[in-house]
């Protein structure tokens, strides 16, 4: 057994001061507070789930699908203190497709933090691509995802797509087939979005980015997320993705329905999909952004010091609100009885202290 005395502890939604928590076969077992209360204390959080990130410590998956790549991008986000993810594809050829989901169905069975897989197109639209490859994208046949599904086996667990140009049947076969459709890379108007999620559609892809915009006299995708009582989206908290000042204005009007990825990607020099790092940042050959350089704890870092969100809030939008989404919430993204014992512990600087997997310290140099 495992044991953390006199501690902080965010659970339930709230930081809960000098606590003692045990662990025992991965698992959390017992919190309680601490009968010694003497010294100011780190605080123990959930570890991140990150539900969008292509790649890691220079390996972006898509380039290079191997089962050597994924187990060391595992590796770097355990060391980030991310815990759980799904690793993401962006619009790409059906062999390219094929070839990463066969890695991940290879790897399933000794997989730690990789969820399974995020498909962020090809099923999207065209004017609203961003970085994604035009010659791609293409428009889904039932048929097609149907062989797509058969194919994955069960790991591809969300998929980006733009509904307006999607059939009804296609939708709605992915629904019933428990993959989490988001509401991306999509020209859709108010009352086409809207409809998206009355249908069920659960989520949004990196909320402002890729989407038709908020105007006075064309609403747009935003204001149908804001709108919606249920509908959820993600948002890239980097500052350049979206404007901190926009971030603020999201989390105010949604509250539990918003949570953060990272959109991160790695340097590449070959293949559709060339990232280079520059100023901090990720473009194209072109200079189109392209995917993030962010950790999820630098994410939540820039939503309390940039956005006026709370730690508490901050926390929930890298932990719980993606758990949710995703229907794991017993599971992980909360430091509650019986949950996994996936832990990140911080200094009062927001520094990363340790980092605990299932219960296992993970060492981070």
């Amino acid at each position: 057994m495992q044991t953390f005395d006199d501690i902080d502890v965010f659970t339930n939604g709230q930081i809960h001061k000098h606590q003692h928590i045990e662990i025992q076969n991965g698992k959390i077992q017992y919190i309680a507070d601490a009968i010694n209360k003497d010294s100011d204390t780190d605080l123990l959080l959930p570890g991140f789930i990150d539900l969008q990130i292509y790649g890691a410590a220079g390996k972006l998956f898509s380039a290079e699908p191997s089962l050597e790549s994924i187990r060391i991008i595992e590796d770097q986000l355990l060391r980030e203190g991310t815990t759980s993810f799904l690793i993401c594809l962006a619009t790409n050829t059906p062999e390219v497709f094929n070839e990463c989901i066969s890695v991940i169905k290879e790897y399933e069975k000794d997989s730690r933090n990789c969820m399974g897989l995020h498909l962020e197109g090809p099923f999207i639209n065209p004017e609203k691509r961003g970085a994604h490859v035009k010659e791609y994208i293409r428009k889904a046949s039932l048929d097609e995802i149907k062989q797509l599904l058969d194919f994955g086996d069960g790991t591809i667990k969300m998929m980006t797509l733009a509904p307006e140009l999607q059939d009804d049947e296609v939708i709605q076969y992915l629904l019933d087939h428990e993959v989490v459709l988001s509401l991306g890379h999509s020209n859709a108007n108010f009352k086409q979005a809207t409809t998206a999620y009355n249908q069920g559609i659960q989520t949004t892809t990196h909320l402002f980015n890729a989407m038709s915009p908020i105007q006075h006299r064309a609403p747009g995708i935003p204001t149908a997320v804001f709108s919606h009582p249920t509908a959820m989206a993600s948002i890239i908290a980097d500052g350049l993705h979206v404007d901190f000042e926009v971030v603020k204005i999201a989390a105010k009007m949604m509250k539990e329905r918003l949570f953060l990825i990272t959109d991160a990607v790695a340097e590449c020099n070959s293949g559709p999909y060339q990232h280079h790092a520059i100023d901090g940042k990720f473009v194209m050959p072109d200079g189109t952004l392209s995917g993030s350089a962010m950790t999820m704890l630098q994410s939540i870092k820039n939503c309390v010091k940039h956005c006026d969100i709370s730690l508490t809030e901050a926390i929930n939008m890298a932990t719980l609100n993606p758990a949710k989404l995703i229907k794991k919430e017993n599971e992980i993204g909360q430091l509650v009885v019986n949950a996994e014992a996936n832990l990140v512990r911080i200094n009062e600087k927001m520094e990363l202290q340790q980092v605990f997997f299932r219960g296992a310290e993970i060492k981070l140099n």
